[in-house]
């Protein structure tokens, strides 16, 4: 039994995370677990001559690193059932090496579904860095659990 329920959540409920720094480290392991070793993640010289002028970070990187710095803070507690998808991302500005990143999740919809047990969240996310800029936007959606409804005569 999940201890948090979809029926906990408002929208308009929000949580600010903690920050993260971004290292070396960071890229160098992300590109070897996802075998993503594109230039503009790994090669300063080549990173110089882009638009960005030097690395930066993979933006699934950015986005994975996000969804543990909302998970960290406790505020879905147990009540995942599901991921369901990621809708309207948007990475308007980089994130580089040694850029802290933080995330604004708030729940913008709630829906139920054709099952008592379970609803459907979004969470609309503002990822931010230290000078307070939006690194990356998206929607994230969840199904949940819902509060078991006592059955009259159930003991």
């Amino acid at each position: 039994m999940a201890s948090k329920y979809w029926e906990d959540f408002s929208v308009g409920d929000a949580v600010t995370t903690q920050s993260i720094t971004i290292t070396e480290a960071h890229l160098v392991n992300w590109a070897g677990l996802t075998m993503d070793f594109y230039p503009l993640h790994m090669d300063e010289e080549y990173a110089k001559k882009t638009i960005f002028g030097g690395r930066v970070a993979h933006g699934p990187l950015s986005f994975a690193m996000s969804i543990g710095l909302v998970y960290m803070t406790g505020f879905y507690g147990d009540s995942i059932l599901a991921w369901l998808g990621v809708e309207n991302m948007k990475i308007p500005a980089p994130v580089r090496i040694g850029d802290s990143i933080r995330v604004i999740a708030r729940v913008s919809e709630k829906r139920e579904t054709r099952h008592a047990d379970r609803g459907v969240m979004k969470f609309s996310w503002d990822v931010r860095n230290q000078r307070d800029e939006t690194v990356m936007s998206l929607d994230y959606v969840l199904m949940m659990y819902r509060r078991p409804v006592a059955v009259p005569g159930s003991a």
